[in-house]
């Protein structure tokens, strides 16, 4: 079963051929690899639960000559929100593409999938970014693919953010080699020592992902790519590829550079809190549904960072709330951008304030909107709260009363630009303009996934539980 981990990156990239090859059949293709994917998963997962963490040598030549796959529980978690976003990705796209759009989507999603599964498997710092690179080429060209002129120019700037990224990254990357003579994650680790150069590899790395990751004040090409690309799309850039960066800077906060990251908890920590608060209020602000969504975007991912001064001292309570967070995130604003998809597909816009009578017409979307809006406000049973529960609990334990304060306001922000939303889909006027028919697959998609957001608050000790599984790069790790 070990040999299943290069089939999570393979059995999408060969789909991202194969709908080539059978124009016809692309939506069915498409949803069948997605969903052997999520099948193929459980199995390993199974696997990994029963025997721990395990390295999988590509072609049996493993670091630093080969290529080595890394399976723990939290690169587990990480696969886990990514195959069921993916899947419910996917049935929605099934329905909201026509044939002519389909054709450019269902390819470059598959190579999309291909590529985060790959990086969360990755072990060593040069594959990341190569997989990073991937992510990016295909979600800027998944941005792009509406081919209207607000589209265009935010896929152009979004390009150019993450090539600068990856540029920076790469410094960095480039500077540990030099330093270490490895790019491996475990050998540069054991290598790295508080010097000047080390400093500056990791300023370097840091910066690149920030700029991926859209943390304020890097979170200007966020909004405008978000808000512009299809709906399906739009839930793909905020649920998955935001995340990868950020998963690569755990990553290198706890492998690479404990004590040089642990300086930089702080100023972090500051940012994210300005990105809660600010990106909050200007959710508030917003008139269009997707512009609204996107900007709750910015202030989430705040969340990340504000809680990294609570892991420092190696708190295991704040690292299960960030993980929790991370996987509530990802499924709620996935259903809350096919949500606003819905309504905008229905109404013919997203002005929020003509979004009358909707909940009569599509009551499952609006339940969709309202559950996801639970776990991003927070509130109990949702996977928002337990996560901000364990983040508020740890904070009061280490006297942090800045962050209790943020993560207050920022629960109290949420609920009114969800209300704001909400609100107006429950009113009871006419509807403006002639409604259209919106198909079950594209209302059951966001409602399933703000669902599983909301349920995953029963599963907290689970999800603490995989995540013990093996100490990131684990030495102990099972060589398959």
């Amino acid at each position: 079963m070990h040999s299943g981990l290069p089939f999570l990156v393979l059995l999408p990239l060969t789909g991202s051929l194969l709908v080539f090859l059978l124009p016809r059949w692309r939506a069915a293709c498409g949803l069948a690899i997605v969903a052997g994917n999520l099948a193929l998963l459980v199995a390993v997962i199974v696997q990994l639960v029963e025997t721990g963490p395990w390295l999988h040598a590509l072609g049996g030549w493993g670091a630093p000559l080969g290529i080595d796959l890394y399976l723990d529980g939290l690169s587990a978690l990480m696969l886990t929100m990514t195959a069921l976003v993916a899947l419910g990705i996917s049935v929605y796209s099934a329905a909201y593409f026509p044939v002519s759009s389909a054709r450019h989507f269902w390819p470059l999603w598959l190579l999309l999938l291909a590529a985060v599964n790959a990086l969360f498997l990755s072990r060593d710092l040069f594959n990341l970014y190569v997989t990073l690179e991937l992510v990016g080429i295909a979600a800027v060209a998944l941005t792009a693919m509406r081919g209207e002129r607000e589209a265009l120019v935010a896929a152009m700037r979004y390009l150019l953010t993450t090539l600068l990224g990856s540029m920076t990254y790469l410094l960095g990357v480039s500077l540990l080699y030099h330093s270490a003579g490895s790019v491996d994650m475990v050998q540069v680790g054991l290598a790295v020592t508080p010097a000047p150069v080390a400093v500056t590899a990791f300023a370097a790395m840091a910066i690149g992902l920030l700029l991926k990751t859209a943390l304020f004040p890097f979170h200007f090409w966020l909004p405008a790519a978000h808000s512009s690309a299809s709906a399906p799309v739009s839930a793909a850039l905020s649920a998955l590829v935001v995340k990868v960066a950020f998963y690569i800077l755990l990553r290198l906060w706890i492998e690479v550079f404990p004590g040089i990251g642990a300086g930089a908890a702080n100023l972090l920590a500051v940012l994210g809190a300005i990105a809660v608060i600010w990106g909050s209020v200007q959710a508030i602000l917003q008139e269009r549904a997707k512009m609204l969504v996107a900007y709750s975007t910015v202030a989430q991912l705040g969340y990340f960072f504000l809680a990294l001064p609570l892991v420092a001292p190696g708190s295991s309570i704040a690292w299960g709330g960030i993980l929790l967070l991370v996987f509530t995130h990802g499924l709620a604003k996935a259903a809350m951008f096919m949500a606003a998809g819905n309504l905008l597909a229905f109404a013919g816009h997203d002005r929020i304030r003509d979004f009358d009578h909707v909940v009569q017409r599509m009551p499952l979307t609006a339940a969709a909107l309202g559950l996801a809006g639970v776990s991003i406000m927070g509130l109990p049973p949702s996977g928002g709260f337990s996560g901000k529960w364990l983040l508020l609990q740890t904070a009061l334990e280490q006297g942090r009363w800045p962050i209790v304060l943020v993560l207050l306001l920022g629960g109290l922000l949420a609920a009114l630009y969800m209300f704001k939303l909400l609100g107006q889909t429950f009113t009871s006027g006419a509807p403006q303009g002639e409604p259209r028919a919106v198909a079950r697959a594209m209302e059951w998609a966001p409602f399933a996934l703000a669902a599983a957001a909301v349920l995953l608050g029963f599963f907290g000790t689970a999800t603490l539980d995989l995540l013990a599984i093996g100490e990131p790069f684990a030495p102990e790790a099972r060589l398959d």
